[in-house]
């Protein structure tokens, strides 16, 4: 069973958002939020493990929000809603912490979908939408040096497993990418995120565009497949 706090300040718009999740059988809403303040104390003693975060909301925004619930203890992981898909807000919120991003108009499947995989935390949400979004914000500035370094850290393979999450693949298409084992792209992203201090695959995209291992307006460098027998 997947918990679920829903942040929004519309009443109409949490409650829709409430009884749509409410209805999957592996769904379960334990709490609502009118604002930024409720939501962190929502997360802090309900404990979800996904939290539904509107962008602006009165009080406390959805990114300082979500800026302390993803610097405490055991977070949750944190969907924001906006009605744009292009958004300062998102952008910062993706740096803080937050898992992926949604748009408030989005069909009731893919806001059910998104739960899921936010809470599964092995897949980009959305990858194309939110590495655009990635991409957009990018170009605004020069490579960090300092994220730059922390690549050092790194091995060659794993610098190709995190080119290849920036992609926006799943394990088992980078493990097609790269011949290997699923279960072994799975340790590689591991031990990835452990070094680099990283919560999720939303946040290894932004270090992959901010570091410089990958450039906006490029998509990253996908390995050779090893040819296959003919039959």
């Amino acid at each position: 069973m997947i918990t679920v706090v829903v942040a929004d300040d519309q009443a109409m718009i949490r409650a829709g958002f409430a009884a749509l999740l409410a209805a999957q059988p592996d769904l379960q809403v334990v709490g609502e939020a009118a604002d930024g303040l409720e939501a962190v104390a929502a997360a802090r003693d309900l404990r979800p493990d996904v939290v539904l975060m509107d962008v602006r909301m009165p009080n406390l925004d959805g990114l300082e929000a979500t800026r302390r619930i993803t610097g405490a203890g055991r977070e949750p992981k944190v969907l924001m809603l906006t009605t744009f898909d292009i958004d300062d807000y998102v952008y910062a919120a993706l740096r803080g912490g937050a898992s992926g991003f949604l748009l408030k108009d989005a069909p009731p499947a893919d806001l059910i979908t998104a739960v899921r995989v936010v809470a599964a935390g092995d897949a980009l949400l959305a990858p194309s939408v939110t590495r655009r979004l990635i991409e957009e914000f990018a170009t605004r500035r020069p490579v960090d040096e300092r994220e730059a370094l922390r690549l050092n850290a790194l091995t060659a393979r794993e610098l190709d497993v995190l080119r290849l999450v920036a992609s926006g693949l799943a394990n088992t298409e980078i493990a097609e990418e790269l011949t290997i084992a699923g279960e072994t792209v799975k340790s590689h992203v591991g031990r990835i995120f452990a070094k680099l201090g990283l919560r999720d695959r939303a946040q290894a995209v932004v270090l992959a565009y901010e570091s410089g291992l990958v450039v906006p307006g490029n998509p990253p460098p996908v390995a050779r497949r090893s040819p296959r027998p003919r039959s």
